[in-house]
């Protein structure tokens, strides 16, 4: 996965190490070892005397090793059966000892783990397990033990496991990353590289990182030493209670430059709660598209600053349209709680129960409203098939209107056929837009589909024309199109209108 120039590497592809070093951010899984040396500056900032603490929750640590049985490709060429070539191939297989059939080979990967309850639960990444046939749990004794997923979560990295001991386990206990500050002290454990149980510490060099690995990213950043192998591992506070989990880096080689990442224990706690009870995710869903709030949509829509949840969209059988939420509103508070930016508004939701009645404050034309909503459940909302598709052959064909540096025309079945427009798609067609345009400096293009206009819907070209027009009145505001692309995905553009 690319991320402005860094680069993602999972369990079973090591990341290359290119001439030019670009930095990556790795999943800790265990890799070859290259060792740098430390710079003084980081060695300062590192908490010290923490013998105490480390004997206090090393135990409860161990170390997972996940094996998958996958099979090669087929040695025969992929050719048709029941062509006149199968005798020929199998002949030659056969005289010369080739078995053409699939080959089955175990492919390892080490990672990181920690116990939270004596009866055997032990907590790791998903990319750690993945869809591993074996999975053994080692301790600092040595013993080794076969494990089951319980249940995991890709979405935040998260794995439950259960191992049977035939005596109570030594565990750690969840604290509470929403306290940490930026220059607390914290301590990784871990098995980097497979070398076994590896005790590092450094301090919380930042909070709420998005890189980009899933739609709830709010990472802890830390300049403790982790690297591949940790992965999985707890990242505790100085009072010894997990507050993260250690889970991706920022690297260029897949050492550690003092650049890493902990899922926060306020963001996998709930997961992992539903995961041993009910063996899956239940999180809320509210049933709206949203996107980013910019300085220009916010003058457009008279919120002063940018900040909220643009709703560009509302699922017609989610919980968000019964209560009352429209394409246009902005989202700026959640259950009490801020939406400072769009990203926020995604966690703020999964991590209520379904079921829960929450209110929720937007902006619509300038004044605050508020709507209760009552959740659903988000994985049922996945499910769910895309909204009914709804013919419109009545649409006629209309004279092309310029505005705004694009040329409109209406929505034929000739130019849903041209620019592969679905049937549920309703508005006027962008057939042209002029080089330089404000329009084109804010990414429209022939195809895109204008379905409002300042809140207005629009069916033919006349009607775009007529409200842009209107929006002129206010030279100081820009022009709010509601855009659709073929596949019905829809997003707000301000467009100038001088």
């Amino acid at each position: 996965m690319l991320y402005d120039g860094l680069r993602i590497s999972t369990t079973h592809r090591r990341a290359a190490r290119s001439a030019c070093a670009l930095a990556a951010l790795s999943l800790l899984i265990g890799a070859p070892l290259a060792v740098a040396p430390a710079s003084p500056a980081a060695a300062q900032a590192r908490p010290t005397n923490l013998a105490d603490l480390v004997d206090q929750v090393a135990d409860a640590v161990v170390n997972i090793s996940a094996t998958q049985t996958v099979e090669d490709k087929d040695v025969a060429p992929d050719l048709p059966k029941g062509t006149p070539f199968d005798e020929m191939f199998e002949e030659f297989f056969k005289n010369h000892g080739i078995n053409p059939q699939p080959r089955a080979r175990r492919a390892q990967s080490l990672g990181s783990g920690f116990v939270i309850d004596p009866s055997g639960i032990v907590i790791t990444n998903n990319h750690v397990v993945g869809d591993a046939n074996d999975i053994l749990v080692i301790f600092t004794d040595g013993r080794k033990l076969k494990a089951t997923v319980i249940g995991k979560d890709p979405k935040v990295d998260v794995a439950v496991l259960k191992v049977e001991s035939d005596k109570p386990l030594k565990t750690v206990k969840f604290g509470d990353s929403d306290k940490m500050r930026v220059g607390d002290g914290v301590m990784a454990v871990g098995n980097p590289f497979g070398l076994g149980e590896t005790v590092t510490a450094g301090i919380v060099s930042a909070r709420n990182r998005n890189i980009d690995s899933g739609p709830y990213d709010d990472f802890l950043q830390t300049d403790a030493s982790i690297n591949k192998g940790n992965s999985g591992g707890p990242l505790f506070n100085l009072q010894g209670e997990v507050i993260g989990i250690n889970t991706a880096i920022l690297s260029p080689s897949g050492g550690s430059i003092g650049i890493g990442f902990a899922t926060p224990s306020a963001t996998v706690e709930p997961v992992i709660d539903q995961l041993k009870e009910f063996h899956e995710t239940r999180r809320g869903w509210l049933g709206v598209r949203i996107q980013p709030v910019d300085d220009t949509i916010a003058d457009s829509l008279n919120l002063g600053t940018a900040r909220g949840a643009l709703i560009a969209g509302v699922d017609e059988k989610g919980p968000a349209k019964p209560a009352g939420l429209m394409a246009g509103d902005v989202i700026v508070k959640f259950d009490g709680k801020e939406v400072k930016e769009s990203r926020d508004l995604p966690r703020l939701v999964a991590s209520m129960p379904v079921g829960k009645q929450v209110e929720v404050v937007v902006i619509r034309n300038g004044k605050e409203v508020t709507k209760t909503v009552t959740l659903g459940r988000l994985e049922d909302g996945e499910k769910k098939t895309a909204l009914a598709t709804e013919n419109d052959d009545a649409l006629k064909l209309d004279a092309v209107t310029k505005a705004l540096g694009m040329e409109f025309s209406a929505l034929s079945q000739e130019a849903r056929k041209t620019f592969k427009i679905k049937d549920g798609v309703k508005g006027v067609i962008v057939t042209s837009v002029s080089p330089g345009s404000a329009a084109a400096e804010r990414g429209l293009r022939p195809g895109d589909v204008i379905e409002e206009v300042n809140h207005q819907a629009v069916e033919h070209p006349g009607d775009v024309a007529k409200a842009i027009d209107s929006a002129k009145t206010d030279a100081k505001k820009p022009a709010l199109l509601l855009v659709s692309n073929g596949e019905g995905e829809v997003r707000f553009v301000a467009v100038p209108v001088d």
